[in-house]
């Protein structure tokens, strides 16, 4: 029996890939690509990755929120 996945795959945080889909949109946004942003070490960089990084913790809190908002209206 042979599996496509490894076994010991890494543990990633449950909205990890949503966070960097917010984070890749705000870097889009401002005209620069996300990975070359990654790769680079320079003030300009640091500070663009600073600011997409806040922008995607703000947007996780706001989805966390409703996703309790709504859980609350249920019952749940």
């Amino acid at each position: 029996m042979t599996t496509s996945e490894p076994l010991n795959r890494p543990i990633e945080e449950p909205l990890a890939e949503l966070e960097r889909e917010l984070m890749t949109a705000y870097v889009s946004g401002a005209g620069q690509d996300l990975e070359a942003l990654l790769a680079r070490h320079d003030g300009q960089a640091r500070q663009l990755l600073t600011e997409a990084s806040l922008y995607a913790s703000a947007r996780l809190t706001e989805v966390e929120s409703r996703f309790h908002y709504l859980r609350s209206l249920r019952g749940e």
